[in-house]
């Protein structure tokens, strides 16, 4: 009896192993099947790229304050020349201005018999500058710290870096990733002894503009402002004809 459980032992590990081996066969049997019985075939083909931004844009706004409108003028009118002035002598001359925005200052006062009454206090005026300039380096070195010296009360945003040949980059790269879905298709078609006929349509995905080496994605598209060195990504979904 206890001679015979070892013996029973080993006969079921070999069914069962003999079992598994069936069932891999299978599978891969009814992959090759799937490919080799089919009209069509449908991959996904990618290609990146890497690009350098060719247009900066730099802005920033200045703020000042007056007991009185025409007080509040004078000095935003004065705070924008030293600003022109500055981005001048920097070399950025394609800037602009925004119109001036007007802030009514006021305080509060409450009475003897509890009324709470406002005043105008002053007013405070803002305006905004932006440069646009295709020299990058220029604008991503510039530094507003002169201004601040002279009194002005400037803050700077971050600088926006944008590739202006990013549409027709995209059309070449739809083409680049469709030869890429074709490569792949063919090694697919391959392993169930069939071959590529012809394209049958194709589907362009979303694309992503991304900081180099990032993996950052998003089911609209990146479009990435923020670093001058990018990545652009292009998918497609094609489907191809079988011979």
């Amino acid at each position: 009896m206890n001679d015979s459980r070892p013996q029973l032992f080993g006969m079921l590990a070999g069914l069962f192993l003999a079992a598994g081996l069936v069932c891999s066969a299978m599978l891969g049997t009814s992959a090759w099947v799937k490919i080799k019985n089919s009209q069509f075939i449908s991959v996904k083909g990618s290609v990146q790229k890497d690009i350098e931004s060719d247009l900066a844009i730099w802005s920033g706004s200045f703020l000042v304050e007056g007991e009185t409108l025409l007080d509040a003028q004078h000095k935003i009118q004065a705070n924008r020349e030293i600003v022109g002035k500055f981005l001048r002598d920097s070399g950025a001359t394609n800037y602009t201005f925004t119109p001036i925005g007007i802030e009514e200052l006021k305080a509060s006062k409450k009475s003897d018999d509890g009324f709470v009454s406002q005043r105008t206090t002053g007013y405070r005026l803002t305006q905004s500058v932006s440069v646009e300039s295709a020299d990058v380096d220029r604008l991503d070195k510039l530094d507003s710290t002169p201004l601040v010296e002279q009194g002005v009360i400037f803050t700077v945003a971050p600088p926006q870096f944008i590739y202006t040949k990013a549409g027709e980059t995209k059309i070449e790269m739809l083409a680049e990733a469709t030869k890429d879905a074709r490569a792949r298709a063919e090694q697919i078609a391959t392993q169930g002894g069939r071959d590529i006929a012809r394209l049958h349509d194709a589907d362009q995905g979303i694309f992503q503009i991304t900081p180099q080496h990032s993996v950052a994605t998003s089911w609209q598209g990146e479009s990435d402002t923020g670093s001058r060195e990018k990545t652009i990504t292009a998918v497609v979904t094609a489907t191809f004809l079988l011979k």
